[in-house]
Formats: structure tokens, C-alpha cells, sequence
């Protein structure tokens, strides 16, 4: 083959690949996470249990990472600022994510009406109605209800957040602050918006999807308990898996354990990985560095 004709041969290729669909070109993709656990020590077995961690392979096109309440504001000055220093390397990590594949579903508590006319936002709310595996009584209102710790598997949250979590030096005033999503993070065209939870297993099922990721605010709250959060998905029967360095929590140094805010979010992903799923850094998706807040000092 001449010179003109392999070169002319590159560019048809290249051409191609540039035609196909964001789907088409992550076709293979794959997602190779880190996963770190906890055994579970819900009987008192252990005390200080050992820290597992396996490498596991996940189809990209067969997992959605769900941002969970990456709101425009907050009603605490602390959180708001914390979601705005995190919302950018987060975008970063859902481009790249996107371009391998995975669904994004984008879940602004309570203000999705922001998005009602978009594409993104009737994606999900016309996604084909699933049943879910829970029983009926279980989830007649599931799609807006909050999971509240189940005694069953998991005991109280190692931080005391009874007071809201605002960790700012004067308290600020709880207002319900927020309007829409953090618009330092871009919805693409393929993305969803939902915050109801039947909606959220219908683009799920529909999609053939089996692995969830989460992320987002604030993880001894929403990320547990919306009914898009862990405890939902782990109950709904997905394989779940928290990024641990892209949250964050509600929790002010000075209620119990009295240890400094980013060592109490530490303490709630500990509990996670023992009582619900996995924890992973953005960093296995990426390439880059882990995210980490500038206010978090400790070595």
C-alpha cells in the first residue's frame, strides 16, 4: 500500500470514529475500581476490623454514577462552600466517566421542577414503569420517602449530627436555600434528572444497568438516605459503591465524637463500607489525583 493511500486510510478511520455515538465509541469500555471494605462488626465481633481492598472490573455501559444534592446553595455557608471547591473536579471526573460510557443521573433533591422542560429531565420521567423487588407496602411512597437507618444491619451513625451538622463558627439559619444543581456541573445531552426513586430503577432497569455508583452531599444524609442513595440501591439489589472522595458530610466538631469536621466524614465512610457498600476513589476513573477539600489538614 502507497504512502497516499495508508494515510488516506487513517484519516476514513479516524473520520468514523468521529461519527459514532458517545455509546458506539465507549463500546468495551471498562471501569477498574479499587474497592475498600470493612467487615461488618454489627454483633461486636470486632472492634478495630481490618481493612479489605480488591480490584474489580466494572462494565462501564452497565453503570450510572448518581449525584446526589450538588445543589447552588446551601442554607449552612460551610456546606455551600465545600460543594462549590468539590463541584469542580467532580464535573471533570462525570466527563470523563460519560466518555466511557456510564449514565449520569443527575439528582437535585426537591428542585427538579427547575429542569422540567429538558431532555434530560423527561428521559427519566419517561422511562418505562418496573416493578421493584421490594413489596408494595414498602414502597407506596418510595419514590419521595427517606430511609431512615435500619436497625437490622447497621447501628447509629458514628457522628452526632442531631443539630444539622453546620460546622460554621456562627451557626447559620436553616432555610431551604437551594434552586437547582451546582451549574459548575455541566448536564450533558445524554444525562438524567430525577430525584424520585421509582423513576431512578426504571432508567436503570430499562438500561440494563447493574451498577451504581454515588456521589455527592451530604453522605450521613441524603447520600444514605434519598431514595436514590445507598441504602435504596443496596435494598433494590444493585451493586453499589460509594466514591468516598467526592462527599461530604453535616457534622459540627463539637457534637460527639468531638473530632474535626473532615475526620467525621471519614468516620461515616467507615460506616458505610462496613454496613452498606464498597468505597472507591474518583481517581480510579480518572487518573488524577483523589479530590481534597484545602481545609482538610490532616496528613
Amino acid at each position: 500500500m502507497s504512502t497516499c493511500s495508508m494515510l488516506l486510510a487513517l484519516i476514513l478511520t479516524a473520520l468514523a470514529f468521529a461519527s459514532m455515538t458517545p455509546d458506539a465509541r465507549a463500546e468495551g469500555s471498562q471501569l477498574e475500581l479499587n474497592l475498600r471494605s470493612r467487615p461488618n462488626d454489627l454483633k461486636g465481633e470486632s472492634s478495630t476490623p481490618a481493612i479489605s481492598e480488591r480490584k474489580s472490573t466494572w462494565d462501564a455501559r452497565k453503570t450510572a454514577i448518581i449525584v446526589v444534592d450538588m445543589w447552588d446553595d446551601h442554607w449552612c455557608n460551610g456546606a455551600a462552600k465545600r460543594v462549590s471547591e468539590m463541584a469542580v473536579p467532580m464535573n471533570q471526573m462525570l466527563k470523563i466517566a460519560r466518555s466511557k460510557g456510564v449514565l449520569i443521573i443527575h439528582a437535585p433533591s426537591s428542585v427538579t421542577a427547575f429542569y422540567k422542560d429538558t431532555p434530560q429531565r423527561k428521559l427519566a420521567a419517561s422511562a418505562p414503569f418496573v416493578p421493584t423487588p421490594i413489596t408494595l407496602s414498602a414502597v407506596e411512597r418510595w419514590g419521595t420517602c427517606w430511609l431512615y437507618p435500619d436497625k437490622t444491619r447497621e447501628p447509629e451513625l458514628p457522628i452526632d449530627d442531631s443539630d444539622m451538622g453546620c460546622d460554621c463558627e456562627k451557626h447559620c439559619t436553616i432555610r431551604e436555600a437551594w434552586t437547582r444543581e451546582n451549574p459548575l456541573i455541566e448536564i450533558a445531552e445524554n444525562d438524567a434528572i430525577t430525584d424520585n426513586g421509582q423513576e431512578a430503577w426504571n432508567l436503570l432497569q430499562a438500561r440494563e444497568i447493574d451498577n451504581v455508583i454515588l456521589c455527592g452531599v451530604h453522605l450521613n444524609m441524603c447520600v444514605l438516605g434519598r431514595p436514590i442513595g445507598i441504602r435504596q440501591m443496596v435494598k433494590l439489589g444493585k451493586n453499589v459503591a460509594l466514591m468516598r472522595d467526592m462527599t461530604d458530610t453535616m457534622y459540627n466538631h463539637e457534637r460527639k465524637p468531638y473530632v474535626d469536621h473532615f475526620q467525621g466524614t471519614e468516620l461515616v465512610i467507615e460506616h458505610v463500607e462496613k454496613y452498606w457498600c464498597p468505597s472507591f476513589l474518583s481517581s480510579d476513573i480518572t487518573g488524577d489525583s483523589p479530590f481534597r477539600f484545602k481545609e482538610d489538614t490532616r496528613h
